[in-house]
Formats: structure tokens, C-alpha cells, sequence
């Protein structure tokens, strides 16, 4: 596969650690979809070995890894314009984070996120051992997460917020080791997408699976509204004007609606609408977009031989993209001459 140089590699992943929820969709998927259009190369996978961290269910990761495939499907992921696949189909990953941790500072590890919040939770248990029920895999999870990136050339990574500092981490040992051994690896750019720190879960914090406040994705019509109609409001009354900067329920609207409902629902909230009405109102616009994707979805888990299909296939190019890089490594090295 020839590459644009002038184009961007933008990489995008996924972890299969829960049911898809709106969060993920407003977070990950759509500003990932929306770099298809401007990279040379589109990479989308499915971070199956990174869900081991948490999952030692194997029925349920399988589950979670199909439910993932298909989200992402549903939502119209072209296979034919970009690259999509499972992580742990690529053996090149795995070789490139063995050699990454060997370049990698210890004192790194220590200042990743996940590692000092599961610290600071055994410390506030008063646990003794500050490293109890730790395991190697989250320890080590920012490494293999810059294999993912690294192997690929890839410039360009859509993350949230709490994820900057993944790529940050890829970019300090690449650094590290182009520094070593000469200029071999591409250094990884975070995009961040302005309004995903806002998305709300039900509670009004950040939606995400670890508070229980989330939406999944593909609830049918019942379900979408009434979870809807749980969201926490303020108690101003329908005639009181309200802020759309400050509504999460406003930040939810405008991720599904037009441009003009959008602006048209700003002016409403100027003039004063009720709590009632824009939960009603935002149930509308979510189904009307949601329909055919809940539709497709549904199809993809019934007959799940398209997915495997689609993931081998993009398994395939995958790995011929990986290669030159891999070549160059190993040449770094002096695992080839």
C-alpha cells in the first residue's frame, strides 16, 4: 500500500472493557471517523490485549470484542477506505513492545495515570503493599500502547483528555530511541476533540463505564428515553433562562443535532424552556440518528462471520503496513543486519 507523505496517519483504538455507550461514540468514534477524509492512511483497531488488564472472562471479551467490531460498523466505517482490525492479530505489536520496554524508563512507568490512581487506592485503603493487585499488564500498558502507534508512522492521535498522556509517553520513547539508535521512529501528535471532556454521564460527571453513569449506544426506543428523562437538572423553573455552555444536556443535543436545531435549541434556552422539554427533545434527535445504526448492529451480532471477515482482511493489510517499520527497527537494533 503506497503512502501520501504530504497526508496524515491518524490511529484510533478502542478498548472492549464494556458495552459501547455514548461517550464512546462522542469521544472516540465520531472525531476518529471524521479524520478519514484528510489521512493518507485511516488506522481503527480493536485493542483486544489491552482489555486483559481488566477482563480475565473469556466469554465476555469475546462478546465485548464482536460488540466493538460491530459499533464501529454500524456507524459507517468504510473497510475499503481504511484500515480496520484486532490488535492482537498483529504479532508485530507485541515484538515492538518488547523492544519499546527495553528502552523505557522505570521512573516513566511510575508517573503513568493508571498506575498512580491504582497506587493511590490501596494508599487511601491503608493496604501496606501499595503495589497489591497490580498486575504487570496495566504497569506496562502505556508501552504497548506505543507499539500500537509507533508501528505505523502514525502523526496523528484523536484521544480524550485523560489519554494525552499516552501519546506524550509514545512520543518520550521514541525520542528515547531514535536518540539511541538514529532517527527511525515517527513522533505521535494527540488531537483532542474540544467537547469531549464535557460529555455527561446521568449523575452530570464524565460519562464512563467505571461510575455507572453511562448510555449504551444501541438501547432501544424505551430505554434510550427513559434513561434520558434520569438525567440530573437544576431546579430552575421552564421560564428561567438557562446557559447552553454550562448544560450537559445541551452538549449531549448538539453532538446529534443539525446545525440549525442546534441554534434553534440555543435561542429556546435563552428565552427559557423547560427541563422536561429538552429531554423529550433530545430523545427525538438521538433515535432519529440513531435508527440505522441500532438497525445494522443488531444484523452485524446476528451473523458475526462479516466481522471476522472485515478483521482479517484489514488484519492483512495491517500488517504489510507494519513491515517497514518493523525493518527498520530490527536494523536499528542489530537484530538484522
Amino acid at each position: 500500500m503506497s503512502i501520501d507523505k504530504n497526508r496524515h496517519i491518524s490511529l484510533t483504538g478502542i478498548k472492549p472493557t464494556g458495552t459501547p455507550h455514548l461517550g464512546n461514540y462522542v469521544g472516540a468514534i465520531k472525531p476518529a471517523l471524521q479524520l478519514i477524509d484528510e489521512s493518507a492512511v485511516a488506522l481503527y483497531f480493536i485493542a483486544d490485549y489491552h482489555a486483559l488488564t481488566l477482563i480475565h472472562d473469556p466469554k465476555l471479551l469475546d462478546q465485548l470484542i464482536y460488540e466493538v467490531a460491530a459499533t464501529w460498523l454500524a456507524f459507517g466505517l468504510d473497510t475499503d477506505k481504511v484500515v480496520f482490525y484486532r490488535q492482537s492479530d498483529l504479532p508485530e505489536v507485541f515484538e515492538l513492545s518488547w523492544i519499546l520496554g527495553c528502552m523505557t524508563a522505570k521512573g516513566l512507568m511510575n508517573r503513568a495515570h493508571a498506575y498512580k490512581a491504582a497506587i493511590a487506592q490501596n494508599e487511601a485503603a491503608g493496604n501496606a503493599d501499595l503495589d497489591a493487585g497490580i498486575n504487570m499488564g496495566l504497569y506496562h500498558y502505556p508501552v504497548l500502547m506505543a507499539a500500537d502507534i509507533l508501528l505505523f508512522d502514525a502523526d496523528i492521535v484523536p484521544v480524550g483528555k485523560d489519554q494525552v498522556q499516552h501519546v506524550e509517553i509514545a512520543r518520550d520513547i521514541a525520542q528515547h530511541f531514535n536518540h539511541t539508535f538514529g532517527e527511525t521512529l515517527v513522533l505521535p501528535n494527540a488531537r483532542l476533540q474540544a467537547t469531549a471532556a464535557a460529555i455527561p454521564g446521568l449523575d452530570g460527571r464524565k460519562m464512563s463505564k467505571s461510575y455507572g453513569n453511562t448510555i449504551p449506544l444501541f438501547s432501544d426506543r424505551d430505554k434510550l428515553r427513559k434513561l434520558l428523562f434520569k438525567f440530573v437538572t437544576d431546579s430552575s423553573s421552564p421560564a428561567e433562562p438557562k446557559d447552553p455552555a454550562t448544560s450537559p444536556l445541551f452538549a449531549l443535543y448538539r453532538e446529534f443535532a443539525s446545525d440549525d436545531q442546534t441554534e434553534a435549541m440555543r435561542q429556546r434556552f435563552a428565552a427559557g424552556i423547560g427541563w422536561g422539554t429538552v429531554k423529550q427533545e433530545l430523545f427525538e434527535v438521538m433515535d432519529a440518528f440513531l435508527t440505522e445504526p441500532r438497525r445494522r448492529y443488531a444484523e452485524l451480532l446476528h451473523d458475526r462471520r462479516q466481522i471476522d471477515a472485515l478483521l482479517a482482511a484489514g488484519a492483512k493489510r495491517a500488517r504489510e503496513l507494519a513491515h517497514p517499520t518493523m525493518d527498520r527497527v530490527r536494523r536499528a537494533i542489530g537484530a538484522r543486519s
